[in-house]
């Protein structure tokens, strides 16, 4: 009995076992083939491998391996991450790590590609002014060169002068002024002479596809006069173009190159010290990438020119006079849209044989070919509504009136259109019909974000046939003007430092309001030690003024000011009065900049407005000096009498932004530095003079959108909230904005289904 006893308990054994069996015999053989490979390891270091005779074997720590790196030179290193532990030392204080202002300077980024201009006195109204505005606007930093003494600088062109007009000389301050300046900043410099012609598309391509890491010296490479047949300089008529580590090399040699090499033309002068210093001389072709120039004749027609080598011209030399050098651009730019419009062609092609390859099939193809298709709303909000026009009206006018002229920007877009599409017409039937235009019946247009602006227009045509034959027929078209490539528009830097000075005017309408503004401020800015500063200008009525030693109808809210600086002793809340019965914003605002420094950046707010933080870095963030001003647009919340009905209103932190309207009637909130209203407003006093009645039907906003030249930004804000209230509405100020406030208290009553519901409700009581 103990043998099968002993059997049964084994059985019980391996079924417990079986589950973990499998993990067990993992581990064994893994376990095995980890020693195993041990074994081999240690074997094969003992011996080499044939073929390898004389070279050491390598180690189990990697010290011939990294023999063998050093032995390849500087340009082969093991680029394999290290972490470098940080250290500080306990006995030195410790100091602030300051970081850079931008991203790429810390890692060590430089811009693409910096042109430099040679001019002089006798061309620099003429060919240099043809530089800057044909190929000046496409590069991204270029500066005029000239050795003039307080020369008058054209408009919208950056100019050096070094004060002495002789050639090397100026070649030489050039590159030692390009060094001190822009050496760190940049990876490439092109410099090139104002009788010059340049395809600036052509150049920055170029330097995208050549290494950063080499000496560069490409240009039109020229024999030395006499000289080393080997030896080539790059011509200066052509331009040429310089890396960054060439220039770096090149700068301690600069005064030698000066004193010893004797040279009559600037550009053999410096590829000589380049020669001769650095042993680089110049080439035409590098990495692949040739530069191509073409020498002009004599009474050249660049229209007429329809060489090879002329159309693969980077640079064109010598041009002549300033209309030689538009007409080149002129060709040039034909030349290249020539090129768009046939690789576009090309794509299109190619997408439309691939088509019947895709799952969707041929039927997956939209139009116009290679652009997004339209947008498809889920649900009837999401529909992107057409807007109807003719030649002489548009039926969806910006301030919400039901048809208004057609003028401006909308005009020229519209004739714009119906030439093109007269034009497409035209090439697909010629030359068998010829189309000319008799009427646009119908017009429709919409922005769809995702491919761009979509028109529908039926027109009434005449075609005329080869034989002369004419017939009136009316035909649908439809046209997309796609969205173009997609720009980073440089800005200004600006931080989140930056004190906020909030003005708050306030009447007597506004004094049940002020507690709660009060109350929102200090929590939001005073508790929290945000950079912000509050001024409280009083405006009051002459009657109330009069009898302000015996009533001051403001006396509550100095009361609550003088509470808040004892709560927060460091806090200063001042406050000026104001005595008038209009109540103009650029009034008051004039009042408020004399008092305050003029880099001080203000905020503009209204007695509903509840201030945080949140907001308050955005006013910083939008406005920048000299160059933006910020006019948010806050969120209205409707009447909680219509909107709930007695129900509960919505706490969720999702749906504070329910019940309500952005309202685009106000422009009560403003974000703007002092300096920039204090130029505008001298801009606008000038065009008035003494005529102060029209400062009554002005606003802070239409003093920056017709006296100033910066960038208005109005944008929604949703973190500024404001509670319904039934605004006070000054009969004494313009007809404007009277009516722009007794709308802004109509559409902030209640959305459209609020008031269907309540005049349901209403007419339902009245009919029991």
């Amino acid at each position: 009995p103990a043998g099968p006893r002993a059997a049964m308990r084994l059985a019980a054994l391996l079924a417990a076992l079986r589950p973990v069996l499998p993990l067990v015999l993992g581990l064994s053989l893994g376990c095995s083939l980890s020693l195993l490979r041990a074994s081999w390891s240690q074997s094969g270091g003992e011996d080499q491998c044939p073929g390898a005779a004389g070279r050491p074997g390598p180690l189990a720590g990697g010290a011939h391996l990294e023999a063998a790196d050093a032995r390849l030179g500087p340009g082969h290193e093991d680029f394999r991450p290290r972490i470098v532990p940080y250290y500080r030392d306990p006995n030195k204080p410790y100091k602030k790590v300051l970081r850079t202002r931008y991203i790429q300077t810390e890692l060590g980024f430089h811009e693409r590609l910096f042109v430099a201009v040679l001019t002089s006195k006798a061309t620099l109204n003429t060919l240099a002014v043809a530089v800057n505005k044909t190929v000046a606007h496409h590069f991204p930093r270029l500066l005029y060169f000239t050795g003039l003494r307080s020369a008058k600088v054209p408009h919208g062109m950056v100019l050096v002068a070094h004060g002495d007009e002789r050639p090397i000389w100026l070649m030489y301050e050039t590159m030692h002024y390009i060094h001190q300046h822009f050496g760190s900043d940049y990876d490439w410099f092109y410099i090139m002479q104002d009788d010059t012609y340049a395809q600036a598309e052509q150049v920055k391509a170029l330097v995208t596809h050549l290494s950063i890491n080499q000496d560069v010296y490409l240009g039109r490479a020229e024999e030395f006069i006499g000289g080393d047949e080997q030896a080539r300089y790059c011509h200066g008529g052509f331009g040429y173009l310089i890396s960054r580590s060439l220039l770096l090399k090149l700068h301690p040699h600069l005064d030698s190159c000066r004193n010893e090499i004797l040279s009559v033309r600037p550009d053999e002068w410096l590829g000589r010290c380049i020669i001769d210093f650095l042993g680089i001389t110049c080439v035409s072709e590098l990495q692949g990438q040739h530069y191509h120039t073409y020498e002009l004749a004599k009474n050249t027609e660049p229209e007429k020119e329809e060489e090879e080598e002329f159309q693969a011209a980077l640079a064109v030399h010598p041009v002549s006079d300033m209309t030689l050098m538009y007409r080149l651009h002129k060709r040039f730019s034909r030349i290249q849209l020539d090129r768009a419009y046939q690789e576009i062609q090309d794509l299109q092609m190619q997408i439309r044989n691939l088509t019947s390859l895709t799952p969707a099939g041929e039927a997956g193809l939209t139009w116009p070919v290679g652009i997004n298709a339209p947008f498809l709303p889920k649900s009837r909000f999401e529909v992107i509504s057409w807007d109807y026009f003719t030649e002489q009206h548009l039926f969806s006018c910006p301030d919400g009136s039901p048809k208004c002229e057609l003028s401006g920007a909308s005009k020229a877009d519209v004739s714009e259109i119906i030439e093109s599409a007269l034009e497409q017409l035209n090439s697909r039937y010629q030359p068998l019909l010829r189309f000319s235009k008799r009427q646009l019946l119908n017009g429709y247009r919409r922005f769809d974000p995702t491919r761009g602006m979509e028109y529908t227009l039926d027109l009434l045509l005449e075609a005329v046939t080869q034989k002369g034959h004419s017939h009136v027929l009316a035909k649908r078209v439809s046209l997309v003007r796609p969205l173009s490539k997609v720009e980073i528009i440089p800005m200004p830097y600006v931080t989140e430092a930056t004190r906020v000075q909030l003005v708050l005017p306030l009447t007597v309408q506004d004094l049940d309001f002020v507690a709660n503004f009060l109350d929102m401020f200090a929590m939001n800015t005073l508790d929290t030690h945000d950079n912000a500063l509050l001024t409280l200008l009083f405006i009051y009525h002459p009657y109330d003024a009069q009898r302000v030693s015996q009533v001051d109808v403001f006396a509550g809210v100095k009361a609550m000011v003088g509470e808040l600086e004892k709560r927060y002793a460091e806090v200063k809340i001042p406050w000026i009065s104001v005595k008038t019965e209009v109540p103009s914003q650029v009034k008051l605002m004039d009042i408020v900049s004399k008092k305050h420094p003029v880099d001080t950046l203000f905020f503009l707010a209204s007695v509903w407005t509840e201030i945080n933080m949140e907001f308050l870095n955005r006013c910083r963030m939008n406005t920048i000096s000299n160059w933006q001003v910020f006019f948010p647009v806050h969120f209205q919340e409707f009447n909680p009498a219509l909107a709930y009905r007695g129900e509960q209103t919505a706490s969720s932190s999702t749906d504070f932004l329910r019940d309500g309207h952005f309202d685009r009637h106000s422009f009560a909130e403003a974000c703007f530095y002092n300096s920039d209203y204090m130029t505008a407003r001298t801009k606008l006093a000038a065009d008035i003079l003494d005529r102060d009645e029209v400062l009554e039907s002005m606003e802070v906003f239409d003093v920056f959108l017709h006296y100033s030249g910066l960038h208005l930004f109005r944008a929604v804000e949703p973190g500024l909230v404001q509670k319904y209230a039934l605004r006070s509405c000054n009969p004494r100020l313009s007809e404007e904005l009277y009516h722009r406030c007794v709308l802004s208290n109509l559409e902030g009553l209640a959305s459209r289904s609020h008031l269907a519901m309540a005049l349901f409700e209403q007419e339902q009581a009245n009919s029991t």
